[in-house]
């Protein structure tokens, strides 16, 4: 019998990522979607006698009770993504990733579904006081945006159910985020800066010192299958990092990165102190416990983005469809 796992937000950036790699691992997937970016990322999984979708918006109780119907786990990623986006519209950021997300745990214990995956970020610890250390998952959340502070108070609510609850809960902080997606983003640090630099434009860069971890699309997505298969008490109620500890960059080096497969490229650096967030991140905990290794890199990513651009695969990756604000 396989197992049927509903996953919010499916047909987003990382979340049409995810639901073919379930479904080529055998589940059967179901996605609730408000569909605020188009379906076009998972129209061509409507042909797949093993995937469903069902429109709904993780406001509204009743969408969410018609999705979980039936399921065994339920993956949560629908949420307003990212600090500009939850910037321009807090009221809208609150109710979606603060309340939808508490609606959602709730009405999945209620109906006794087995596993809560919730995607949390590494965003949450803000800024190291310790400019030479690492951050891990006890270490203290210091969160500097709307965005981060809903995903650390998300996780606070699961951390704080009675253990004997059906649904056990398990948040994972995702690195930044970046690669080739069926629902393409260019305004994530990597793919954003490999963009311009490969249509020959000058790159402006700020904040070049700034430490941050970034992990793959598809690793990311492979962390949750990692933590749906994994024994019940090895994640239960727990809290797990997911990148890998090479992967810190200040942005600095990912345009040394870039710079190794495009030379000619021209940058230029400016002071701003728009973005505070500086954190490097270790990723022990998610390795040894679960096994898990990353498969792809940041040159990797960087030699995607490149293909996509420089081939015209996508004919304008300016326009507001690849971006989330």
């Amino acid at each position: 019998m396989k197992e049927h796992v509903l996953v919010s937000g499916g047909a987003g950036y990382i979340g049409s990522v995810l639901v073919r790699l379930m479904l080529e691992n055998g589940y059967r997937v179901r996605v609730m979607d408000n569909l605020s970016f188009g379906g076009v990322p998972i129209i061509d999984l409507l042909n797949n006698d093993d995937f469903e979708f069902v429109k709904g918006d993780v406001r509204n109780e009743e969408d969410i009770r018609r999705a979980l119907q039936g399921m065994d786990h339920v993956v949560h990623l629908a949420a307003i993504v990212g600090d500009p986006a939850c910037a321009k519209q807090p009221e809208l950021a609150r109710e979606v990733n603060l309340e939808g997300s508490k609606r959602m745990y709730a009405v999945a214990n209620e109906l006794g579904l087995k596993r809560f995956v919730f995607a949390s970020t590494c965003s949450n610890y803000g800024k190291m006081e310790d400019p030479d250390s690492f951050v891990n998952e006890q270490s203290a959340l210091a969160p500097v945006s709307l965005y981060a502070e809903t995903k650390v108070a998300v996780e606070q609510y699961l951390l704080s159910q009675p253990k004997t609850n059906p649904c056990k809960p398990t948040s994972l902080r995702f690195s930044t985020v970046y690669g080739l997606s069926p629902r393409p983003r260019f305004d994530l640090t990597v793919n954003e800066f490999t963009k311009e630099l490969a249509l020959g434009r000058e790159l402006v860069v700020f904040g070049e010192q700034f430490w941050r971890p970034y992990c793959h699309v598809v690793d990311l997505c492979r962390s949750v299958l990692a933590v749906l298969e994994a024994e019940e008490e090895k994640v239960a109620f727990d809290v797990f990092n997911v990148g890998d500890t090479s992967e810190n960059y200040q942005k600095q080096m990912i345009v040394d990165e870039i710079l190794k497969q495009l030379p000619e490229s021209t940058i230029r650096y400016v002071s701003k102190n728009e973005d505070p967030r500086d954190y490097r991140v270790t990723f022990e905990k998610i390795r040894e416990r679960l096994g898990f290794r990353i498969t792809k890199t940041v040159p990797d990513g960087i030699r995607q983005i490149i293909q996509v651009v420089q081939d015209g695969f996508i004919s304008n990756p300016d326009t507001n469809e690849y971006r989330n604000s």
